[in-house]
């Protein structure tokens, strides 16, 4: 009889033990459900696994990224920017020809599509319209560039250039030679460098003409901006749209 009160305390001590596991189980099964649930509405609507991430101001980087915990790696998937040819990446720079547009990419995640876009247009740098028309009131518009590729492959010398942007065409000249000299064509492509980093920000990519192309950097964001804006206006006083591999007109 004298252990009978143990006894008693001992089951009352198991069964609040079992009714704390009860609660910790539901709550846990009360989680599963809510991640299960999730889990089948991101299924149904896909393009709520990734987001896109940097400002929408001209030059900016744009990065895809996931939204939530558990998404799938997408950095060997094939991703195509709606402007740029294929063979896109996670990261692209705006350039002139976005301002005004919607960027959007589409994803191919194992069968499936994914579209991510910018939550609104791409916005003009402040003050690159006034510095681009007072470069158009100079007589010679020309920019100190270093060449970072040619034809494809990467160019080891880090000398400077000068990239001479005419009204009749465009000219790429170390020091006293010249390098390459084209008047504005059909064939002609000129627009932001493709390439991720932030090094992208301050490149272009020019196409003069068939066989022959480079990747230029410019001293300032601003001045590649400004750079590509000048020779798509002279371009277009030709009667020519000049822009990248791809892209649609503006």
């Amino acid at each position: 009889m004298l252990h009978q009160p143990s006894k008693v305390m001992d089951m009352e001590f198991e069964l609040q033990a079992l009714r704390t596991l009860i609660s910790e189980k539901t709550q846990l099964c009360n989680q599963l459900k809510k991640e299960l649930a999730m889990i089948k509405r991101l299924e149904d609507d896909s393009s709520g696994l990734f987001e896109l991430e940097g400002s929408n101001t001209l030059g900016s980087q744009l990065c895809i990224i996931p939204r939530v915990d558990g998404a799938s790696n997408i950095t060997n998937c094939p991703i195509q920017w709606y402007r740029v040819i294929s063979g896109g990446t996670r990261e692209l720079i705006s350039e002139p020809f976005d301002v005004g547009r919607l960027l959007q990419a589409e994803i191919v995640l194992n069968a499936d599509k994914i579209i991510v876009q910018t939550d609104g247009p791409v916005d003009n740098a402040a003050g690159l319209e006034r510095y681009v028309d007072s470069l158009m009131k100079r007589t010679d518009i020309e920019f100190n560039v270093v060449v970072t590729q040619m034809n494809g492959k990467d160019y080891s010398s880090n000398s400077v250039h000068v990239f001479h942007i005419g009204k009749l065409r465009i000219k790429l000249r170390k020091g006293w030679s010249t390098k390459a000299r084209e008047s504005y064509s059909t064939t002609m492509k000129l627009c932001g460098s493709r390439g991720g980093g932030n090094a992208a920000a301050r490149a272009v990519f020019w196409h003069p003409r068939k066989g022959s192309s480079y990747t230029l950097a410019f001293e300032t964001d601003r001045d590649r901006n400004a750079a590509i804006m000048i020779a798509r206006k002279f371009a277009s006083n030709c009667n020519i749209a000049l822009a990248g591999p791809g892209d649609q007109g503006t």
